[in-house]
């Protein structure tokens, strides 16, 4: 395979309330740009080149082409695992809102998912497509994601798959055992299925990799080396970096298949869905602030977006939700709105400099813990339901290592805390 130069194209996540405006589309068909949507399961900023969380980086040369051709988004929030991160991308919503709060989580069949929302905005001007890691049917191995509105879908109902080689495909409702490589099986379909396409299209593909379980992908995708089958007890960071460069080779094994006129006219938006696992994590997170919690290291994802439209490059340092992503992507389609639920369009700031969110909000509730968090850049607060807080000042301390008890606090500190208390009722009413 031949790694990418790329100059041009990259994005890698009902009922409406009483701000948000009436669609209309806003570009003709022959306007409307492709929409590559890629999801990493369990990748977070310590792992990928591009930020300077970690020392241990994974050898990328497509997502580093990728990010070095458009955007790079440093304040990107997820939620701490992959299910909500995924329903907010897909209807728009937090967490609180669709009941999908911690993984494993199952979508409501009511609601009206990007996709669907698109296609009912723009006539149908979309082809749509999902493959890969599904994870929101809960325990169901039976569902199929087609009945939201999805024209084609194939992959991973379920969450994590016991083996990378020996996992169940699931394709327009019907599940059969395969031993494909899942990275490379995912890429397959997805190439087959833009190959079929005779109008603009949305695929979401949604890899599992770099999740466990630890494993060796094909030598050919990866520079780590001949790595022994993975056993507990080993260090298995070398295993995490393969996973994340086999999936790297396959981009680039998709991107390459796409013709060139094709690619021209396509956004591409890669993001991981939440932060690295507490396995593998690096400095300056921890065991304790990785995957699973409201700390950076859990929820301050990579994202990057560069393609059609794209016109800026470099850091971009604006406010971020996973919600965001729907209104967006709508945007990007040709919906002509800009916020719809709770997600509010970034679209612009992928030609200019104009921020679109004062605060970024994400929550946690695996059932036992429920806890929310809310920052204005600058400041962060942490709460439960039983009222605890922790309150950070960002700017000085961006990893949160010092929490600011109330007593210490300056006047001006105080009146930012209280606003964001007052925020987070707003938004959780």
């Amino acid at each position: 395979m031949k790694y990418l130069s790329f100059s041009i194209f990259l994005i890698i996540i009902v009922g409406c309330s009483s701000n948000e405006q009436t669609p209309t589309i806003s570009n003709p068909i022959e306007d409307s740009p492709n929409i590559l949507l890629i999801i990493a399961d369990d990748l977070g900023k310590d792992a990928l080149s591009g930020f300077s969380e970690g020392t241990i980086k994974p050898f990328t040369p497509n997502l580093d082409a990728i990010r070095n051709s458009g955007l790079t988004f440093n304040n990107f929030w997820s939620y701490p695992t992959c299910s909500p991160t995924r329903a907010a991308i897909l209807t728009g919503k937090y967490g609180h809102h669709t009941d999908v709060k911690w993984a494993g989580d199952e979508i409501n069949l009511s609601e009206t998912i990007l996709q669907t929302y698109i296609n009912q905005q723009t006539n149908n001007r979309y082809s749509t497509a999902v493959i890969g890691k599904w994870h929101l049917s809960g325990n169901s191995s039976n569902f199929n994601p087609e009945s939201l509105g999805i024209d084609y879908y194939a992959g991973l109902i379920r969450g994590e798959a016991q083996s990378y080689y020996n996992w169940m495909l699931t394709e327009n409702g019907n599940g059969q055992l395969e031993t494909e490589y899942s990275t490379t099986k995912f890429t397959q379909l997805a190439k087959t299925w833009i190959s079929e396409q005779d109008k603009p299209w949305f695929l979401w593909l949604a890899y599992n990799a770099p999740h466990t379980p630890f494993h060796n992908p094909p030598n050919v995708m990866h520079s780590q080396g001949n790595l022994p089958e993975f056993s507990d007890g080993m260090e298995a960071t070398p295993y995490y970096m393969a996973a994340i460069e086999a999936m790297d080779y396959q981009i680039g094994e998709l991107l390459e298949s796409i013709p060139t006129d094709q690619r021209e006219n396509t956004v591409i938006l890669f993001l991981g869905d939440n932060g690295t696992p507490n396995e593998v994590v690096q400095s300056p997170y921890s065991f304790f602030t990785a995957k699973g919690s409201l700390n950076q290291g859990g929820i301050n994802v990579p994202m990057f977006i560069a393609g059609k439209g794209v016109s800026k490059t470099g850091i971009e340092n604006s406010l971020i939700n996973s919600t965001d992503l729907f209104a967006t992507i709508s945007q990007i389609a040709g919906v002509n709105s800009t916020e719809i639920h709770d997600s509010k369009s970034f679209k612009s700031l992928l030609t200019n400099a104009e921020a679109i969110r004062e605060y970024q909000y994400s929550e946690k509730d695996d059932g036992t813990n429920q806890l929310w968090t809310i920052s204005n850049g600058s400041y962060k607060l942490i709460e439960n339901a039983n009222g605890n807080q922790q309150f950070y000042f960002l700017e000085n301390d961006p990893y949160e290592q010092n929490h600011l008890p109330t007593g210490i606090l300056t006047a001006d500190q105080y009146s930012i805390k209280l606003d964001l208390e007052s925020e987070i009722d707003n938004i959780r009413q």
